[in-house]
């Protein structure tokens, strides 16, 4: 799995319907109705996330490898 930076990660996942809540520090708080949860996707400069930090933001988000692209 090619790992994505978290701006990159937040923009794919505003075009799904997950909608910013706020902004806490360097983390961008997302909430979807839809799934009754919360996502907050570390947004530091333009690093790429952790692989292991990736793929739990992807379970919660209902995210496939495919969606990344």
């Amino acid at each position: 799995m090619k790992s994505i930076s978290g701006k990159q990660l937040c923009r794919i996942i505003e075009r799904r319907g997950w909608l910013l809540k706020k902004i806490t520090g360097s983390h961008h708080i997302y909430e979807n109705s839809e799934f009754d949860q919360i996502l907050a996707i570390p947004v530091h400069r333009n690093q790429d996330l952790k692989i292991g930090t990736l793929k739990a933001l992807m379970k919660v988000a209902g995210l496939t490898e495919a969606d990344l692209k």
